[in-house]
């Protein structure tokens, strides 16, 4: 397997541990117990900068153009993947409306929910057929290119250590919502 896409693979185990802090939230507003507003703001900071700058960033901008340009001759998939994203940027936009202003906890579920299943679909989509079609698709030195740019792209859309960030930020989360 490539670097680019195990950089991928490992952004989707990031993506999936943040949809499980999601799923906690969610949990709590549909018992009726408090969310701390903090929490939930700095949850949808990861999502809209990691999931959707930085990670879907890669994907729209190198890897979906360097597979179309390597050959791939069913462009079906990457619509459907550039669908999904532009979805879950929806989805993303409906959480924050319902932490602005007065709080809608049911709108925010709902989104919430919403969200939570159609990340989990797309990365499984993602991880089980496109990937691989990927690194069949392209060649090593292709692949290797992917990695650079990636590396590139994360800098000039998050900056350096920005990343490692997230993930702190991230297991903040897990420890708040899962002790």
């Amino acid at each position: 397997m490539s670097k680019a896409i195990d950089d991928l693979k490992s952004e989707h185990d990031a993506i999936l541990s943040g949809l499980q802090i999601l799923d906690a939230i969610t949990s709590r507003i549909n018992r009726g117990l408090e969310v701390d507003k903090k929490s939930v703001h700095d949850f949808m900071g990861f999502l809209k900068e990691f999931a959707d700058k930085c990670h879907h960033g890669k994907e729209e901008g190198i890897l979906f153009p360097a597979m179309a340009k390597g050959g791939i001759t069913d462009m079906a998939p990457i619509k459907e993947m550039l669908a999904e994203h532009a979805k879950a940027r929806e989805l993303i936009r409906n959480m924050d409306a319902a932490f602005a202003g007065k709080l809608d906890y049911a709108g925010f579920a709902r989104a919430a929910e919403g969200y939570k299943a159609l990340m989990q679909t797309h990365i499984e989509k993602e991880t089980g057929a496109l990937f691989p079609t990927a690194e069949t698709t392209l060649g090593d030195t292709q692949l290797s290119r992917l990695f650079e740019a990636f590396e590139q792209h994360e800098q000039k859309v998050i900056g350096s250590g920005r990343h490692e960030e997230l993930h702190s930020m991230l297991k903040a989360l897990r420890q708040k919502y899962f002790i």
